[in-house]
């Protein structure tokens, strides 16, 4: 918001304008926080809407006021995607940023809908907007524990994908070891059918449609299966690690990116432990 107030475009609108932007792109007032609850709560609606209408039931008994709530739905968020341009500093930037691409997609579908009924399906798109609701809670608290949480995400990213790898390469061997145990009997006619069985019995979800009847591959399943409950745990102890570091990092102000060494006095430029420029 402060960002935004010091563009030039900013002060040259009028304060109708000024206050309209508060109301609809910000959370930081009154006005502003109930717009946006009012607004998700329309969102959630017209969800719910599109959802009942899918039932053959409910649209044969209420599909006239499911249509009728449908088309009023689409007016109000015609007319707020509407004001949004008209009320924005910068009408261009916010069409073609990420929300407002999502604000037009939001109506498109609708829209669409009424002349083609087989897209009316893809209303659904709007509750993408229910993004919007971090605009309500975006109280410092509540921001700084989401950028932490970010910071670790991408901090822990690598990591993450190595073990996917790692993944990736234990389900390609298991699922082919299945295939030579199994003999291509017991649905496991192929070996990417085999992969799709490893996948499914390391993760624990376990479908059931592909089982092994061999006592090998009994066996085998067995361990795959107790070795999952260790693997799923390993991407969360990588982020669980990295949020640690993160807030270690916020309370002790200044760290080293090279060996991680956090504890250093608060006028040090340099690690006292590898020597190298300390962030923060």
């Amino acid at each position: 918001m402060e960002d935004i107030k010091k563009t030039e475009a900013y002060r040259r609108m009028s304060d109708r304008k000024k206050r309209l932007y508060e109301i609809i792109f910000e959370s930081n007032t009154y006005g502003g926080r109930v717009f946006d609850e009012i607004l998700l709560i329309l969102i959630l609606l017209s969800v719910v809407a599109v959802m009942l209408e899918s039932i053959n039931s409910v649209r044969a008994s209420y599909g006239p006021v499911i249509l009728f709530a449908e088309a009023v739905f689409t007016i109000l968020f015609t007319v707020e995607y509407i004001f949004r341009i008209y009320c924005s500093p910068n009408p261009r930037r916010y069409m073609t940023s990420f929300l407002g691409v999502v604000d037009l997609l939001a109506i498109v579908p609708s829209i669409i809908g009424f002349v083609v009924p087989a897209m009316r399906p893809f209303i659904t798109i709007r509750a993408i907007r229910l993004l919007r609701v971090y605009r309500i809670l975006k109280l410092f608290h509540f921001m700084r524990e989401s950028r932490m949480l970010l910071a670790a995400l991408a901090t822990s990213f690598r990591k993450i994908l190595i073990f996917m790898g790692f993944i990736l390469v234990l389900v390609i061997m298991l699922g082919s070891l299945m295939y030579v145990v199994e003999q291509g009997e017991s649905g496991f006619d192929s070996i990417p059918f085999s992969i799709y069985w490893a996948v499914i019995t390391i993760t624990t979800v376990g479908y059931g449609d592909i089982v092994p009847l061999t006592d090998l591959g009994r066996l085998i399943a067995t361990m795959i299966m107790l070795m999952g409950y260790s693997i799923i745990a390993i991407p969360t102890g990588i982020v669980s690690v990295e949020i640690s570091r993160s807030a270690r990092r916020r309370e002790f102000k200044k760290y080293c990116n090279y060996c991680e060494e956090i504890q250093h006095l608060p006028d040090a430029a340099f690690c006292h432990n590898c020597g190298a420029r300390l962030e923060g």
